[in-house]
């Protein structure tokens, strides 16, 4: 009785919210309103978790689209910070599901407001509307007026005119059309002509490398690719760049991928930036990814734990290299290191701290993020825990998450350590909520700079001058 109960008034709830706020994600083949010219488009931004219906078979393909619905519909697809927070707007509340998307999309410069500091929210979007908010969106150069804007999606085959020969720029868009839309200029693969702007020359810099049907790991794989093969590149979304390999398009994460055929390597920097503390040189500072290769870890919401920490590794490992840190990673790519081996890379680098990335896994409704220490055997337990509750605060503020808390914990790469050690659990990849932050490059970005930031807030504590180091991150 109470599952039941439980369930209709969830349903009731979903029913309530707005089209774009918080229903469910659905193909395209579920939803029972959508026409067959716009099936495969919204299946596809549904798939990414951009475009959802109020409920699972209900799109709402023949409703118009308000401001604030293009707002959360182009602010998902860029990947832009959606979290609600107070506006510019006197008319848009904090408490809005879509409030994040606005600002967002407002300080991107893809969206602008009225006079006397309105964003007009409900109002509805005309097709004119639509080609200009997807040229800023997308960068397309229009010259600033709505006949510019609709050249720019007709020349390159995202949207067409209407029968009488015109673009029908006041006429009023349904959700259906500007779902086919967004999906054409995020995928060429949708257009209705020919796309060949593949202008770059690029390299891959790891194998094993996933190309993606959309631009985030929400999309299934479509190929891979080794490491140090050339490609061919076109526009970039949300850190993901549209390549084409053989006769395989699609979306590689940039963060892979490089412009020249010979790796990079910089040399040492030497305290390069300006008032940190000359110390820091000597300090290294040893990243442990968990898993890896033929252990996933934990897996769950279509994400495994192996991918999901080892890029937020490297991103770690791309802060840290900007400072005068010694940075070393037990694994840098998708290879399995046992566990004793990795307290015994640290040892060998002459690490100073070490610090584990992990995700947990357990019920669906399980949440939230935690840190472990060893608290037995480490001779630096009071550091440990020290160092934990660092990188634990940052966490619980980045993806603002339950607070499981600082604990000890039994575990090999603690245990066999003799530096202060910590091993951050980023949150559940078996809860929907924290796997779709997770999925989203934003989201992760900022889970990276929190590790970031709770290693010099413990060094901070520890007496050394860092406060240089934190603009690294921004």
């Amino acid at each position: 009785m109470v599952k039941k109960r439980f369930f209709f008034v969830v349903m009731a709830f979903l029913l309530t919210v707005p089209l774009f706020g918080f229903g469910q994600n659905a193909s395209a083949a579920g939803f029972v309103d959508v026409p067959n010219r716009a099936a495969k488009e919204v299946n596809y931004l549904a798939e990414g978790g951009i475009a959802n219906g109020s409920s699972a078979t209900i799109f709402g393909a023949d409703k118009t689209v308000t401001r604030m619905e293009a707002a959360a519909f182009i602010g998902r697809a860029l990947q832009l910070d959606g979290t609600q927070r107070v506006t510019n707007f006197k008319d848009v509340g904090s408490g809005s599901f879509a409030s994040g998307y606005i600002q967002s999309a407002v300080e991107k410069g893809i969206l602008s407001g009225y006079d006397g500091g309105r964003f007009l929210p409900y109002n509805e979007v005309s097709r004119g509307e639509m080609a200009v908010m997807l040229s800023k969106a997308f960068d397309y150069k229009f010259g600033g007026t709505l006949s510019g804007a609709a050249n720019a999606l007709t020349s390159r085959g995202i949207a067409s005119g209407l029968e009488d020969g015109s673009f029908g720029a006041d006429q009023i868009i349904k959700r259906a059309d500007f779902a086919v839309f967004l999906a054409r200029a995020i995928n060429p693969a949708f257009r209705t002509k020919a796309f060949s702007s593949f202008t770059k020359t690029l390299w891959t810099n790891v194998g094993d490398l996933n190309i993606r049907s959309g631009p985030s790991t929400s999309y299934a794989s479509v190929g891979k690719l080794a490491k140090d093969i050339k490609i061919i590149g076109a526009h970039e979304i949300a850190g993901w760049t549209y390549v084409k390999s053989g006769s395989t398009t699609g979306f590689v994460s940039t963060y892979y991928l490089r412009n020249t055929e010979q790796q990079t390597v910089k040399p040492p920097i030497d305290n390069p930036i300006q008032g940190a503390d000359s110390r820091l040189s000597s300090q290294t500072i040893i990243l442990d990814p968990g898993h890896g290769g033929t252990d996933p870890g934990a897996i769950g919401n279509g994400l495994r734990e192996k991918d999901v920490v080892l890029k937020t590794g490297l991103q770690v490992n791309n802060l840290l290299k900007q400072t005068p840190f010694n940075v070393k990673m037990t694994r840098s790519t998708d290879t399995f290191i046992p566990l004793k081996e990795r307290s015994t890379f640290a040892k060998n680098n002459g690490g100073n701290i070490f610090v584990s990335i992990h995700v947990n896994s357990a019920s669906a409704s399980a949440s939230g993020t935690e840190t472990y220490y060893y608290a037995a055997g480490n001779p630096y337990v009071a550091d440990s825990k020290l160092l934990a509750a660092k990188i634990q605060a940052r966490m619980l503020a980045a993806w603002n998450l339950n607070d499981r808390g600082v604990k000890p914990g039994d575990l090999s790469v603690l245990r066999e350590n003799n530096m202060p050690a910590a091993l951050a659990e980023l949150g559940f990849i078996s809860n929907a909520g924290d796997a779709a932050k997770m999925k989203s490059d934003y989201s992760m970005k900022i889970m990276s700079n929190a590790i970031y930031y709770g290693i010099l807030d413990y060094y901070d504590a520890k007496g050394y001058e860092v406060s240089p180091l934190y603009d690294v991150a921004k």
